[in-house]
């Protein structure tokens, strides 16, 4: 590669943090957000709920593994930008500037990471070349951009029309794109489902048609959604239906809850979560910047123990569940790969 330039990350606040760039030209605008998975970097920068956001990665050292389309989890990256200490290895950076993704490497990330966890995700701009963007210049653009708060982002990431997954199965499940991994519908695959994709806004009588319902996961506000929680609402009851991340939480607007935004959000592949109902406790992948507000209801299944917020639903009367984190695990540990599996045979043997 040819000689790289110094560029630099800018927080909305102010501050600056100086780093290198390996990968594409240019500047990129998004909130700013750290993961602490030690793994997985292809598969999270290509996963949708990233949309619109700069990832920190803690790992010290990103790229290391190289790259492949079996780690893919969209086809192409959502992530904004990426921030390293040490880039690991020049395969992760021809294929981030070949995708135009700016990277800047020797940032202080363990800086950064306390930074944002003391003052809460800010919005950011990464600047590949320094000489092209003066700091001034960089902040004054970014405080004029908006907030990931009210920012409603799933209808850049959705279907734009329904689409058969995989179409042999016991069970005939339809999934609700608001930004959806490849790794679900590869999980409900190989637990025995034939599925079909359906977009953010679709006919709740066409959900209803199936055995069962997933809402994906997905990026930005659920609060703005005010369709895709009718959606949800008019199905409720009519089919079971299962909920992941911001399908989690559609699924607690849709019930009468609030959602809140997050100080810093969970994202990493090492969230413990209790599962309230066996006492038994997760080690989970998760990546979201928003919550659904606890209550004083019986309806909450799961709880995170970093900060105790809600990570799960259950509404028996309504045959529906949902959690906060990714089952799928892709990447992570698997201890809750058997949610995805067990909710399968429940159609299964409803059927």
């Amino acid at each position: 590669m040819s000689t790289r330039a110094a560029g630099y990350l800018l927080l909305e606040d102010g501050t600056l943090f100086p780093g290198r760039s390996v990968a594409a030209e240019g500047a990129a605008f998004g909130e700013v957000v750290f993961t602490t998975g030690m793994t997985g970097y292809q598969e999270t920068v290509t996963d949708p709920s990233y949309a619109g956001q700069l990832v920190c990665f803690t790992a010290p050292m990103v790229g290391n593994y190289g790259v492949a389309d079996c780690r893919l989890e969209s086809e192409t990256p959502h992530a904004r930008a990426v921030l390293m200490r040490r880039l690991g290895g020049e395969d992760w950076a021809l294929w981030l500037a070949e995708r135009g993704i700016v990277a800047l490497d020797e940032i202080d990330t363990r800086g950064l990471t306390l930074r944002l966890r003391e003052e809460g995700a800010m919005r950011g701009m990464a600047v590949a070349d320094e000489r092209t963007l003066v700091p001034a210049e960089a902040l004054e653009q970014v405080r004029a951009q908006p907030r990931m708060e009210g920012s409603a982002l799933v209808a850049n990431v959705s279907t734009p029309a329904p689409y058969v997954a995989s179409d042999e199965g016991q069970v005939r499940v339809a999934v609700v794109d608001y930004g959806l991994k490849r790794s679900i519908l590869r999980r409900l695959a190989a637990a025995g489902a034939a599925v079909t994709v359906y977009p953010h806004v679709c006919d709740p009588d066409d959900l209803a048609s199936h055995d069962g319902v997933l809402l994906s996961n997905g990026p930005g506000d659920p609060a703005p959604l005010v369709e895709e929680t009718r959606v949800v609402r008019e199905t409720l009851g009519r089919v079971p239906m299962l909920g992941i991340c911001l399908g989690h939480q559609l699924m607690g607007l849709a019930t009468d809850h609030e959602t809140t935004k997050l100080p810093f959000g969970h994202r990493g592949a090492n969230h413990p979560v209790l599962d309230k109902r066996s006492g038994r406790v997760l080690v989970t992948s998760q990546n979201h910047g928003f919550a659904v507000v606890p209550t004083e209801g019986t309806e909450e299944t799961h709880v995170s123990l970093y900060d105790g917020t809600v990570e799960g639903f259950s509404f028996p009367e309504l045959r529906a569940q949902s959690v906060q984190f990714h089952p799928e695990a892709g990447p992570g540990p698997h201890d809750a790969w058997p949610i995805l599996e067990r909710w399968v045979k429940e159609l299964a043997s409803a059927g």
